[in-house]
């Protein structure tokens, strides 16, 4: 079969342009429904904006959309069937230098140390992004010229499907990494290993990857690892990557590779994504939020992706490596205060959003393959060869990994060590069933 066809498009942008779609959004007049405090109206529909604020947070979120789209140099689309377009953006004019502390911040040189496997081997080597992380748009065999970096185009549509226009592209709040209370908080429910109570730089597993189903927009299922540090609730701060399924953020039920970060607990700050300004992307190969192809089939190949999310010795940056050595960017340490010093806790495994209500049945929606732990290899999901950088810039086994389920009977986890595999768990579960009503 003949590769999908792509449409490319280079655009001619005068440098006028941003800004008068800017004056275009700010002086346009959007009418908000009488219901828009209520919530509703007199058909039972809910209110696009709930206030005159989320709609001046629309405009501000669309104009900084359009930045993005004006300063590609090349537009891919209609290459493949999850119908992402492809915008190629100058990597000095990405989101991330939006943010106010990286004005004036110019994209870091890769690190001079990549950290040493037990072997005392340096964890890099030749492959590059295709090997390292397969993508459905890079199928044609298009991509985006050096100097640039693809951006998964975000649409209107997108940002309407959110539930508070405001909070676009975060987390809900109360949701994230728990692990050691209040894990359930916002509906959010885990299946995960953990170390604690020491002094982490980074982290490193392989993970394979589903289509979990998901059984409403308002739901996700994810997979990844969490670098955490600071106090649960309060300032909290954790950069996170891996793949999830999530039909509100992506409009459709692909996995797909993702980042997150945040410094005060999902609050008010950090994103998925490009969403927001922080995270520095360098790779032009690789585009965050674009779904991953070859993906695991139930009995059948198995595919997976090498995570490792680590502190450069040197600049202090939070680093992100797939494969063996294919870099996609960096979280810069001047976004964090916790962790810009070190991590204090390091977790890996899966978590699942249960929208229903207190006394509704449980949501069916999948965590990892859908399957529980004990169907073992070629069924149920996966991390392996857990590992975690030392002080010395070292990948070193996790040992005294805990494992932790917040409701086995949904979602469970077991794990073990040994052999090419070292230290590793299965994890995960159908949701709704016998077990878990």
């Amino acid at each position: 079969m003949d590769p999908p066809r792509c449409i490319v498009v280079s655009p001619i942008i005068a440098s006028f342009v941003p800004f008068l779609l800017l004056l275009l959004l700010v002086s346009s007049s959007v009418v908000i429904p009488a219901s828009a405090g209520g919530g509703g109206g007199s058909n039972g529909t809910a209110a696009p904006f709930r206030s005159a604020e989320e709609l001046l947070r629309f405009q501000r979120i669309k104009a900084r959309l359009a930045r993005t789209r004006d300063a590609s140099v090349k537009t891919i689309q209609a290459c493949s069937p999850d119908g992402d377009v492809i915008d190629c953006v100058p990597t000095h004019l990405q989101p991330a230098f939006e943010h106010p502390k990286l004005w004036g911040h110019k994209p870091e040189r890769e690190p001079a140390e990549r950290p040493r496997s037990s072997s005392g081997r340096v964890d890099a080597d030749d492959r590059d992004e295709e090997e390292a992380l397969p993508q459905v748009w890079r199928r044609s065999g298009e991509s985006c010229p050096d100097g640039t970096i693809p951006v998964r185009r975000t649409t209107e549509a997108d940002v309407l499907r959110a539930s508070s226009v405001g909070r676009f592209g975060m987390k809900a709040r109360g949701g994230g990494g728990f692990a050691r209370r209040d894990s359930t908080g916002g509906g959010h429910e885990h299946a995960v290993g953990y170390v604690s109570g020491g002094q982490f730089y980074g982290a490193k597993a392989n993970l394979n990857v589903w289509p979990a189903q998901v059984a409403s927009p308002a739901e996700f299922s994810l997979s990844q690892i969490w670098v955490i540090s600071g106090a649960f609730g309060n300032d909290l701060n954790t950069i996170e990557a891996g793949w999830q399924v999530s039909p509100q953020l992506y409009g459709d039920n692909n996995p797909r590779f993702f980042t997150y970060w945040t410094d005060d607990a999902y609050r008010e700050t950090g994103c998925y994504n490009l969403h927001c300004s922080g995270f520095v992307q360098t790779s032009s190969r690789v585009a965050i939020g674009a779904a991953i192809s070859p993906i695991s089939s139930y009995g059948a190949q198995q595919f997976d992706i090498t995570v490792l999310i680590w502190k450069d010795p040197r600049q202090g940056h939070w680093w992100l490596q797939l494969g063996s050595g294919a870099l996609v960017g960096y979280w810069p340490s001047s976004l964090f205060t916790h962790l810009g010093a070190r991590a204090d806790m390091v977790q890996f495994g899966g978590e699942v959003v249960n929208a229903r209500p207190a006394g509704a049945p449980h949501t069916p929606t999948q965590m990892g393959s859908g399957r529980f732990p004990g169907e073992g290899y070629a069924r149920a999901a996966y991390f392996r060869n857990v590992q975690v950088v030392d002080w010395d810039n070292s990948l070193v086994p996790a040992t005294g990994l805990r494992l932790l389920a917040d409701r086995p009977g949904c979602y469970d986890i077991a794990g073990g060590s040994g052999g090419a595999w070292g230290t590793y768990f299965y994890y995960g579960g159908p949701g709704r069933n016998a077990r878990c009503p």
